[in-house]
């Protein structure tokens, strides 16, 4: 691997941006994304690229389970977890880790009264997009089929539509069948 290349592995690592990776190191503008598309094709880069990032998910413990484990923990947080049999707030230590991890921020204003003596707190709680990480989680398992490919397969949704819209009724013409220009008098 030259030194270009090992550039392109360094940088491709920061987003996994072919084409901003190749521009970073080194290469041509003009042609970075031919370039970014080429080197992630040649089985040298390739293999340097996926170690690269084995390190660094064992260097840092962020891992594809680790990842889908904190998604589920957002999604199937329990607002019980939070609070005591009173309705009050847990103290933070008393939260289970996985519930904390669905809190993205937590305001605590005194409540005073005309004279200035503290008389309640007023906790205002901000929880994680539960959906969000509903939806994301569905999307790694593969249960969401919302785009529309148009390869001219039979389950293709937008060959079934035109399908059922079709019905018996209307059928494509084979284009050698229609008449040219000078048979229809058009020329």
């Amino acid at each position: 691997m030259n030194p270009k290349q090992a550039a392109f592995v360094r940088e491709y690592l920061v987003d996994t941006n072919a084409t901003q990776a190749a521009i970073r190191a080194g290469y041509s503008r003009r042609t970075a994304q031919r370039i970014g598309s080429e080197n992630l094709s040649k089985p040298v880069i390739a293999a340097a690229i996926e170690k690269a990032m084995l390190e660094r998910a064992e260097r840092t413990g962020v891992t594809t389970d680790r990842v889908v484990q904190e998604l589920a923990n957002l999604a199937f947080f329990d607002p019980a977890d939070i609070y005591d049999a009173d309705g009050a707030l847990k103290p933070i230590s008393d939260i289970p880790p996985a519930a904390r991890s669905a809190i993205a921020g937590l305001e605590i204003a005194e409540i005073r009264d005309s004279d200035g003596v503290p008389v309640g707190r007023a906790v205002k709680l901000k929880l994680t997009d539960r959906l969000g990480a509903l939806d994301k989680l569905m999307r790694h398992l593969g249960q969401y089929q919302d785009k529309v490919t148009l390869k001219g397969d039979a389950e293709n949704p937008l060959t079934l539509l035109v399908k059922a819209i079709q019905g018996n009724s209307i059928r494509p013409v084979p284009t050698h069948a229609l008449p040219g220009p000078e048979e229809d008098g058009m020329v």
